[in-house]
């Protein structure tokens, strides 16, 4: 089924993002993967890599929901195009946009990596000049 990989891959963050389920996301990752993005300096490897990921991810924001644009799946390939608007610890809205690039190996990612605008996200996280959300906080996962 066309699209298939890349729609397990956004309900999987989903779940994430919606409950702090990275479980569901994790069982997705090959033993051997790469996971990373442009704003960090590490790669990190593994299950237990993706697993620091994306717990870290999870707990940079108080509240996060990705939307997608575009999917785009080709061979062992999909390319997402996404936005994702949430709320910082510190109460700042929290809007920014980028792509995902991941790399399949069967029924397994090997490689994942988002490119987006770091500062678009740094600025919320660490400025309280940033305008407040209107978006209500979740309880912690």
């Amino acid at each position: 089924m066309a699209m298939e990989r890349a729609q397990r891959f956004v309900e999987a963050l989903s779940r994430l993002e919606e409950s702090g389920d990275v479980e569901g996301l994790i069982e997705l990752f090959s033993d051997d993967a790469q996971v990373s993005n442009v704003a960090s300096s590490h790669v990190f490897s593994g299950r237990e890599g993706a697993r620091h990921f994306w717990r870290e991810y999870k707990s940079t924001l108080r509240q996060v929901k990705s939307t997608f644009r575009n999917m785009i799946e080709a061979g062992d390939r999909v390319a997402l195009e996404w936005e994702s608007h949430g709320t910082a610890h510190n109460g700042a809205a929290v809007a920014y946009e980028g792509v995902s690039i991941i790399e399949w190996d069967g029924e397994h990612i090997r490689r994942f990596y988002a490119y987006f605008d770091p500062h678009a996200l740094g600025s919320a996280l660490v400025n309280d000049t940033a305008k407040r959300s209107e978006v209500p906080a979740t309880a912690p996962a």
